[in-house]
């Protein structure tokens, strides 16, 4: 018996809550149904931190290599030919364990969460059998052992998405917000399924393993030598798959220029921002990279992980400089995630394959693993806040430190650890970034740089126009969340605080083998993380500890600069331009005119001629007897004469 043959039951059990509760929701009431979603996730919990150990601890490694255990449900699922099939698989190894750890933490601390932040909403447990649907599809998503079944989850946590951001259906925002986030990232995932039948015919296989494998990367490569796999501008074919499939993770990771729909999912309830959009379905996009790494990196030199890069580099920066101006504290973190991701798939594009270039695979990964702690932790106070004065803009908040102390600290505390302040968690993971991205280039290290002072200043802005800056005169007096709420905040901030001691990279590494990387305290890249971090800190206690002229005066001094920020530069009324004066002026008007005019007046001409036809020579059926006889004899008497005619 394999020793992982139960893990199966980690994404069973909450698939199995999804139905019970989505067939009893209107039986069973609240919080009966909050309370099974939750010992479920708990089951899961356990399950995956007890996996976890066993890999890490006990039957992962094999001669100081990590080993990649299949765990198979159903061999040749889907036959396409005799060497290309679909099976049902599960794959453990580094990344997945680790993955299984996150989703299974967060989901679980925001189940325990909206027991307190859900209390008396009429939808409660159909939100707790969506919760669970989406868990189920996020686990069988990292679980997945091939590019196919990989693709039905994903589709599955677009589908789970939807319903969740779009929860508060009587709201015309959210369904408009659900409504574009599906079709935003379902327009991406048309390039991913292109770029799996690609990876698919070529590499001849969708299994991971398989085209993981040596023997797979030296084939691909050599067929691209022997331009049996014919090019374009220079790249190959399979070059431009994996493009294509990094494109569908650009979707659900919202990287420019798919990224529109991330700050208006912020309409579904506040723990599921912090669930969805903060900690497990916006990294899928990174896993997906960091699952195809060896593909990315050993194909025609890593041409496509180049891609990676330069896209993960540009919305870094493109996102943080947003996020200095937002007023709306979800939309804050919702760039603040934006940017983060970011930094996690420029730490892929920027990494190499063996231990002593795979630097910025495993801070990906880490970072991937410590932001989805303080980024939850970040949304839920966010709820917390949201939930005691009833908005969600900073200008009618200040001065709840001394309503709401559990809340400011843990939030400082996820506000220091995504700043890069030791010894929180983000620290170790950004710093080890910067580090990769300078050995790898200059230029994009000096963005990560100031992307970091950038977030250290926009997330204490954050953190002083709630928790301080002014005594804000409250209509109803806000007090502290409910024992549920702080419970899972007291948790993360825990969490944030001890996970950045981890030695991730002698558990996760690009090779499978566990390395040794330490912080070197006197070199000028960490000490100048280190005071870029407090610059953007200091700068913002300057502005925003008090109330005081310099926000104004540097808003104006920027002037139409800080509108175009402020508006997002104008990405979305860009879409709704190309949409809908080019795409649906300029496009589909003249087809469907042609449509209605030049295909429908054919028919309808066929039709009309049709029946003028048939009107015409309809006489010629009358049914009398004397007719048909009549045009007998004309016949046979007209056929004689022609034959005398012609003799």
């Amino acid at each position: 018996m394999n020793t992982f043959d139960y893990i199966y039951l980690v994404p069973l059990i909450p698939l199995l809550m999804f139905l019970f509760l989505g067939f009893t929701a209107k039986r069973i009431k609240e919080p009966i149904s909050g309370y099974l979603g939750t010992a479920g996730l708990l089951a899961v919990f356990i399950l995956s931190y007890y996996t976890a150990y066993r890999y890490f601890f006990v039957d992962g490694i094999v001669d100081g290599k990590f080993q990649q255990i299949r765990v198979m449900v159903k061999e040749g699922w889907i036959h396409f030919t005799d060497k290309l099939a679909i099976d049902i698989g599960i794959i453990i190894d580094p990344i997945s364990v680790m993955m299984l750890v996150v989703v299974s933490t967060v989901s679980l601390m925001v189940h325990i969460y909206s027991l307190g932040y859900m209390h008396k909403d009429t939808g409660f447990s159909r939100f707790y059998a969506y919760l669970s649907l989406f868990t189920f599809s996020m686990l069988g998503l990292v679980l997945a052992s091939n590019l196919f079944l990989i693709y039905i989850f994903w589709e599955l946590v677009g589908v789970s998405s939807y319903l969740l951001i779009g929860f508060y259906f009587e709201k015309p925002s959210a369904v408009s917000a659900s409504k574009k986030a599906f079709i935003v990232t379902r327009f991406a995932d048309m390039f991913f399924l292109i770029g799996i039948l690609m990876v698919g015919y070529f590499g001849q296989s969708f299994d991971f393993m398989t085209l993981n494998s040596d023997s797979t990367i030296s084939m691909i490569n050599s067929w691209i030598q022997n331009h049996q796999i014919f090019s374009f501008l220079g790249l190959s074919i399979f070059t431009y798959a994996l493009i294509f499939v990094f494109i569908g993770g650009m979707g659900k990771s919202a990287m420019f220029p798919l990224h529109i729909w991330l700050p208006d999912a912020m309409e579904g309830p506040t723990p599921v921002s912090a669930l969805i959009h903060a900690a497990t379905m916006v990294v899928a996009g990174v896993y997906l990279v960091a699952r195809l790494f060896p593909l990315y990196y050993h194909i025609e030199g890593g041409a496509a992980l180049r891609f990676v890069a330069i896209v993960g580099t540009f919305s870094a920066l493109f996102a943080a400089i947003i996020a200095l101006t937002q007023e709306d504290i979800k939309r804050v973190l919702a760039f603040s995630t934006m940017s983060q991701i970011g930094y996690m798939m420029m730490a892929l594009g920027v990494s190499g394959f063996d231990e002593h270039e795979g630097l910025g695979y495993m801070a990906g990964m880490f970072h991937l693993f410590t932001h989805a702690m303080f980024k939850a932790l970040l949304f839920l106070v966010a709820g917390a806040v949201i939930h005691a004065v009833h908005s969600n803009f900073m200008d009618k908040m200040g001065g709840l430190h001394k309503h709401m102390p559990i809340s400011s600290w843990t939030f400082l505390i996820a506000a220091l650890a995504i700043s890069g302040i030791p010894p929180f968690a983000g620290f170790f993971s950004k710093d080890e970034i910067l580090t990769a991205a300078f050995e790898y280039n200059k230029v994009i290290w000096f963005v990560g740089f100031l992307v970091a002072g950038m977030t250290a200043f926009y997330m204490f802005r954050l953190y002083f126009r709630i928790f301080h800056h002014k005594n804000t005169e409250y209509e109803h007096p806000p007090h502290e969340a409910p024992w549920n709420m702080s419970f899972a905040l007291i948790f993360l901030a825990v969490m944030t605080m001890a996970v950045g001691f981890i030695s991730f990279s002698e558990y996760v590494s690009a090779d499978l083998k566990p390395f040794h990387s330490h912080i070197h305290w006197g070199d000028p890249l960490v000490i100048g993380s280190i005071l870029i971090a407090l610059t953007g800190i200091g700068a913002a206690y300057l502005m925003y500890y008090k109330q005081t002229e310099y926000p104004a005066k540097v808003a104006s001094g920027f002037g139409k600069v800080y509108h175009w920020t402020k508006n997002k530069f104008y990405m979305d009324e860009l879409y709704l331009f190309v949409t809908h004066k080019i795409i649906f002026d300029k496009i589909s008007k003249p087809i469907a005119w042609f449509d209605r005019n030049v295909i429908d007046g054919f028919m309808n001409l066929l039709g009309v001629t049709t029946e003028n036809l048939s009107e015409r020579i309809k006489f010629i059926q009358s049914g009398r007897l004397q007719d048909y006889a009549m045009y007998f004899v004309s016949g046979v008497v007209a056929i004689v004469m022609i034959i005398i005619y012609f003799r």
